[in-house]
């Protein structure tokens, strides 16, 4: 099965505090420059489990654009990754506190020019993963993959990406957009903003009415899987965290690469919290 994914390619600086931020001072910090964008992450962790991956997206007419491109090849990932003339690839910069929480500055530069046409059709039987990035801004490319996918006969499964943005694009809005999604992969965060629930499981439980399969990151506190009127927990690996960034991402592949092979939902969250600990004990998404 081929997996086509849709979202951003970017450059991650990340920055991780020695200690308590110092605003008109300085605070030693070690820094590291890496890739990243949440379609990217995705895409090069399905390939490294041994997926055939296509990722579609844009890069600026720059060596960051180039060596991304590089890079991701070398992973193994098929790129269908569009130069735009005249514009910067995207850059991410994490500020990432003692304990590993982060904020995090987006420039999202070329990847505000994805276009349907940049969108490879899916192949039928496929999965698509949709960044929830790509509707944020322009949503039009982001919409045409979530109709083709649907009449291709695919999987679909969406990122809701980040409660900012979310919020700002409109709660029913997106909730319609992304009726056709088989798998919805918020953090608990996202879920609580979806639904108005407080709870996560309660949350969790409201999404699985829209869609077939929910699947809610609670960080430190596991998962939760939400499907067929069921609810199930299950812990996150011991972890010592260095830099939560990229961390949904790959807990997004490792559950996916389990579900789409026939895994129990256990099992599918097993795989994603276990590739997600892998992940946090380092600087960067990949």
């Amino acid at each position: 099965m081929t997996v086509l994914v849709v979202g951003d390619v970017a450059t991650d600086v990340v920055a991780v505090l020695s200690g308590e931020a110092a605003p008109g001072s300085d605070r030693p910090a070690s820094i590291r420059t890496r890739g990243g964008g949440a379609g990217a992450n995705v895409a090069a962790r399905l390939a490294a489990l041994g997926v055939d991956v296509l990722l579609a997206g844009c890069v600026g007419d720059d060596a960051a654009g180039r060596g991304l491109t590089d890079e991701l090849a070398a992973m193994g990932v098929r790129t269908a990754l569009r130069t735009v003339a005249g514009a910067a690839t995207g850059t991410i910069v994490s500020l990432v506190e003692p304990g590993g929480q982060r904020s995090m500055l987006a420039d999202r530069g070329a990847n505000l020019a994805l276009l349907p046409e940049d969108v490879p059709a899916p192949l039928p039987g496929g999965h698509l993963h949709l960044s929830g990035y790509t509707l944020f801004g322009p949503r039009d490319a982001g919409l045409a993959a979530l109709v083709a996918a649907a009449e291709a006969g695919c999987t679909i499964s969406v990122d809701p990406a980040s409660t900012a943005p979310l919020a700002g694009y409109g709660i029913e809005r997106w909730l319609a957009d992304t009726a056709a999604a088989t798998v919805l992969l918020p953090n608990a965060d996202e879920a609580r903003l979806l639904t108005g629930c407080a709870d996560p499981a309660d949350a969790a439980r409201a999404l699985a009415l829209r869609y077939p399969v929910v699947a809610v990151s609670l960080g430190a506190g596991g998962a939760l899987w939400a499907a067929d009127g069921e609810l199930l927990h299950r812990p996150a690996r011991p972890a010592s965290v260095v830099d939560t960034t990229g961390a949904g991402d790959a807990f997004a592949a490792g559950l996916l690469v389990a579900w789409l092979t026939g895994a129990a939902p256990a099992d599918a969250l097993d795989a994603g919290l276990g590739l997600a600990a892998a992940v946090v004990g380092r600087p960067g998404a990949r």
